[in-house]
């Protein structure tokens, strides 16, 4: 008989397989092990037919009874339970406990076929020679933002065009916590709309601490130093 495309499933595994029916039920088991991780003895076996009917692949004397006298029809599931504890059960899925080889280095840098190869090839990142003053200069047009707009600390501004989004300019500077070179401008805003209350990644740049959310860090480009006070939200309604 012609093999049979079945679909092995098990808690740990789920594949399609072919199946042999001149295979005995011993033979079967011992060519799951190595799909399931289930040892031969611990296997309980049925099939899963198209009507979703369960029969039961077992029998007195394993070695002398063969698959073809069960109803294997293809596509059909061939469903494989773990007869043991769970407490003697291996965690597939743990990979903490499992050995990773890691490649040395020194032999990292010698392959060709690497991303660090086309780094190198492309002159990408510190393999660029032009880097050190790309970042010269994405720091330098920064600080000139800063200075052509004014921003300092203290002074009133607004934020990103937003005029809902005002407050108070309370560091002007490096964030390290943050990627990218280059200062930054804190904000601490009127209202309680922001990212943070000053810190990040417990690195505090103003104020206590608090609750409320009322700091923000952004690019230069993003703010508008100005006289803006405090938006009075009951100044327009009208009287009662």
């Amino acid at each position: 008989m012609a093999d049979v495309p079945l679909f092995v499933v098990s808690d740990y595994v789920s594949s399609e397989r072919r199946i042999t029916p001149s295979w005995s039920i011993s033979q079967l088991k011992a060519k799951l092990e190595p799909i399931t991780g289930i040892p031969p003895s611990c296997q309980k076996i049925s099939l899963r037919t198209s009507s979703n009917e369960q029969i039961a692949i077992e029998a007195p004397d394993e070695e002398s009874v063969y698959l073809q006298q069960f109803p294997l029809k293809p596509y059909s599931e061939l469903l494989i339970a773990d007869t043991r504890p769970v407490s003697a059960r291996p965690n597939f899925s743990n990979t903490a406990e499992v050995e990773k080889y890691v490649l040395p280095e020194e032999e990292y840098e010698k392959k060709t076929d690497s991303v660090l190869a086309w780094k190198k090839a492309e002159k990408l990142g510190r393999f660029n020679p032009n880097a050190p003053s790309q970042e010269q200069a994405k720091i330098a047009a920064i600080a000139q933002e800063i200075e052509a707009r004014g921003i300092a600390v203290g002074k009133r501004c607004k934020v990103g065009g937003d005029d809902s989004r005002r407050g108070e300019i309370k560091y002007v500077g490096d964030v390290k916590e943050i990627p990218g070179v280059g200062a930054w401008v804190g904000i601490q805003l009127d209202e309680p709309v922001g990212k943070n209350d000053g810190s990040i990644g417990g690195t505090r740049y103003w104020g206590e601490a608090s609750e409320l959310k009322r700091g923000v860090f952004v690019r230069p480009e993003r703010v508008e130093v100005g006289d803006f006070p405090v938006l009075d939200d009951l100044e327009d309604m009208e009287e009662i």
